[in-house]
């Protein structure tokens, strides 16, 4: 899954998977995607797609919902999750894993992070992350994995609080960030399988057994079963930062492992988030290793299973190039930040989307008239075809590449003293406002715009439709927007965007499409 898809837990139906990831502050949250063949997948819904349910107002970009599972167990779909700063974890449960959703159901008890179910023959457990014990860590980033037995009808926790791992594979060598914690059974054993050294490069995955669920579990004497730490960051077309898996049972009854991982295009800059990654895993004296016999994780896998394409659904690996059409509703891989409110924007076959200006903007912690699509390559380009027009040098529409809320670049339709220009703005955190980087006059209402990306650098282009594309700025600073420079979990977003600069305003903005394209060298030579 490329782009901003990290965080990924699976689970297998019959002859059906079904996917989840992190969304942090975007809504909707927890996208549900499906597959037949672990290679062809298509979003069906979001988990957390009222505003009733939950929004993420306040938040910063990076906070909101980290880690979903999802789990089924006899005739119920279960996804666990952790709004973060909130209220903790929760769990929602559905009969179609399209949706509805239902509320969540908050769990006092779980405390930390990454909860997940375990469906054991007559029990249910949820496991999660959880403080050192006492809470009295021996060094910086000691953790526990814990778990109650559950309640899966009243979706509560029974009894008493259990510690399964205490600091990671081996406490006297410091493991840090344990985490992302799943149960499985097979054959005579409980398998935990969970990341160790954190969601950077030094990112990993370990393996733990036991006899009983509860535990105790000893560790795998050859962990970690997945890691890139110890590999060339110079190699070509490097893939880093590997943890996170769960395992599942492929069509052809092997084992294969989804978790995530990240493509920087230099050193640790990737602008294109922590992404879903699949590979192959063989079972060795009882024990299971992902990636088996490769040091690198690898761009493809053959599997000698049959190919089941999805209807209907935009591709998600590989290059490719779509158009997003605004008709009758959004597609659902579409961003809010924060919550969706539908009083701001709306729908027609004929003229697209149309988003009133709002106060609001990118670099506060409300709901700006935003939307987004994630960045899935390095090398990507986006259009827009915009008609919008002011006399008002605060009221700005068109397209932003965004990370976060100070680091984003906007191109836009503006004027300046009353005159119409097409403008490009970069976010400032010092400044706590947009600066302006380069401005030029034009003269027609309807634009269209484009930000062309080139792995470390980003170009900005505006044309009237059918003419000629002008170049507006080349070679502005894509380091910018990655995760190494901005921090935080999430990756960068194409986002349409109207703004009224904090004063209210009756103007709106229309869009008539979104294109975008993504062509990057690995897969030409593959």
């Amino acid at each position: 899954m490329a782009g901003f898809y990290p965080d990924p837990s699976i689970t297998r139906v019959g002859d059906d998977y079904y996917l989840v990831n992190s969304t942090f502050a975007y809504f909707p949250g927890i996208p549900v995607l499906h597959s037949k063949d672990l290679k062809n997948w298509k979003q069906i819904g979001n988990v957390i797609e009222r505003p009733s349910q939950m929004n993420f107002l306040g938040d910063q970009t990076s906070r909101g919902l980290f880690a979903p599972s999802i789990n089924y167990w006899k005739g119920t779909y279960y996804v666990t999750c952790t709004l973060i700063d909130r209220k903790g974890n929760f769990v929602v449960t559905a009969k179609d894993p399209a949706g509805p959703w239902s509320d969540p159901v908050w769990l006092p008890q779980v405390k930390g992070i990454d909860p997940s179910l375990f469906f054991d023959t007559d029990k249910a457990y949820i496991v999660y992350n959880n403080d050192a014990p006492g809470n009295r860590p021996l060094y910086p980033g000691h953790r526990t994995i814990r778990t109650f037995e559950f309640d899966p009808v009243q979706l509560k926790v029974i009894g008493d609080e259990i510690q399964l791992v205490n600091g990671g594979v081996d406490i006297s060598k410091k493991p840090v960030w344990i985490e992302g914690p799943h149960i499985f059974k097979r054959q005579q054993y409980y398998y935990l399988c969970a990341a160790e050294g954190g969601t950077s490069v030094n990112h990993s995955q370990v393996v733990f057994r036991s006899a009983s669920p509860t535990g105790p579990y000893v560790p795998y004497e050859h962990n970690p079963i997945l890691t890139q730490r110890n590999l060339d960051p110079n190699r070509e077309h490097p893939i880093t930062s590997a943890g996170h898996a769960e395992l599942v049972e492929g069509p052809d009854g092997k084992t294969y492992a989804v978790f995530l991982a990240v493509r920087p295009y230099e050193g640790n800059f990737y602008n294109t988030g922590r992404e879903t990654f699949i590979a192959p895993v063989k079972w060795q004296d009882g024990w299971p290793i992902i990636n088996p016999d490769k040091q690198g994780i690898e761009y493809t896998y053959q599997a000698d299973f049959k190919e089941v394409k999805q209807k209907d659904a935009n591709p998600t690996s590989g290059n490719f190039a779509y158009r997003i059409k605004f008709e009758d509703k959004l597609a659902p891989e579409l961003l809010f930040l924060r919550t969706r409110d539908t009083s701001w924007y709306k729908l027609d076959k004929g003229s697209g989307l149309t988003m009133n200006l709002k106060a609001e903007t990118c670099m506060g912690k409300g709901n700006p008239a935003f939307i987004g699509k994630r960045q899935q390559h390095q090398n990507a380009v986006a259009i827009t075809e915009l008609s919008f027009n002011t006399n008002k040098d605060n009221e700005k529409a068109g397209l932003l590449i965004f990370q976060g809320e100070n680091n984003f670049y906007y191109i836009c339709k503006s004027t300046d003293q009353g005159k119409p220009v097409v403008q490009l703005y970069k976010g400032n955190s010092t400044l706590q406002k947009m600066e302006l980087v380069t401005q030029t006059p034009i003269k027609d209402t309807k634009l269209q715009l484009k930000i062309e990306a080139k792995a470390a650098q980003y170009d900005f282009y505006y044309s009237i439709p059918g003419k000629k594309w002008n170049l507006l700025k080349k070679d502005m600073d894509g380091k910018f927007l990655s995760t190494e420079t901005a921090g935080g979990f999430v990756g960068s977003l194409f986002a349409l965007y109207a703004t009224s600069s904090g004063v209210d305003s009756k103007n709106s903005a229309r869009f008539s499409w979104i294109d975008y394209s993504g062509n990057d060298e690995v897969y030409h030579s593959k």
